[in-house]
């Protein structure tokens, strides 16, 4: 949906709880879409005893990008450039966005602050600058953007694109259950909890699903050991029943389609643009 509606739609591969499902939802995004790009983002931890399965399926499939996420961009840098795909690397701090760079990584995307799932601490600001005072090429933007003046903010500071989560798990194709997106809708910034304690990276949580799980927000257990395994989930729960959120929940007001969340962002983002040139203008 989200490719059909102009933009790049990706998804993690350990969504998919099985290799016959990933086969399946690669297959029907392939043919789906056309000639219109789309993601996958893999889990590249050492945990995450899938990745080589993932990666075959890649090879298979060809999406002509791959984000890698929570570990180095390396494992995935020759299956994907065999075909001509772009990696791009999640990254938390400057020095692993230098580190992806050595490693061969085609771009960067910057998780900061404001993040959903697993977060960052850093000022998109500050991040966007010190990255870019050595890298110039494809650098995108993660953390509470959740509309088109967050959009045209970034990059205004020098992103060429932005990642965007929350407002999409909310959207009417979206397959997260309904009661998701019920409390996306409902939540607001201080419904946000961030903690280590469900998989051992700092992670922005809802309360209401914490609370809904048994944890309590005020004593979040310690954080275990890290484990990006899809078959070692926090009690079979974790992602299917503890839910995420970014600092841009409270932008969610209703599920509705992709596409309409793409049209708005569009048109926020040409009177963002058209209120900067505005300001130019006036200050030349």
């Amino acid at each position: 949906a989200a490719c059909k509606a102009g933009i790049v739609g990706a998804f993690p591969t350990p969504n998919a709880r099985s290799l016959e499902q990933l086969d399946t939802w690669m297959s029907q995004i392939a043919a789906e879409v056309g000639n219109a790009p789309w993601c996958a983002n893999l889990v590249t931890h050492s945990t995450n005893a899938r990745l080589p399965d993932d990666l075959a399926l890649i090879a298979r499939h060809k999406p002509p990008f791959v984000v890698t996420a929570l570990g180095s961009p390396k494992p995935a840098i020759e299956t994907v450039h065999a075909y001509g795909g772009t990696v791009i690397a999640d990254v938390t701090s400057v020095t692993l966005a230098k580190k992806a760079i050595a490693a061969g990584a085609d771009g960067l995307a910057c998780i900061c602050a404001g993040a959903g799932g697993h977060t960052g601490t850093l000022s998109p600001f500050a991040f966007v600058s010190a990255v870019r005072a050595f890298f110039d090429g494809p650098l995108i933007v993660g953390g509470g953007i959740s509309d088109g003046w967050g959009v045209a903010g970034a990059i205004a500071a020098g992103a060429d694109y932005v990642y965007m989560g929350t407002c999409f798990v909310a959207a009417t194709e979206s397959m997260a259950p309904q009661a998701y997106k019920d409390m996306l809708v409902q939540a607001q910034i201080e419904d946000l909890l961030v903690s280590a304690g469900i998989t051992g990276t700092p992670a922005s949580w809802l309360k209401p699903s914490l609370v809904a799980n048994g944890l309590d927000p005020d004593a979040m257990p310690d954080a275990p050991d890290r484990a990006y395994d899809s078959a070692k989930g926090f009690k079979g729960k974790r992602w299917a029943d503890v839910w995420s959120a970014g600092q841009g929940v409270g932008a969610v007001t209703c599920t509705e389609p992709a596409a309409a969340i793409v049209d708005r962002l569009a048109r926020d983002y040409a009177a963002a643009a058209a209120r900067f040139a505005a300001r130019a203008a006036q200050d030349a």
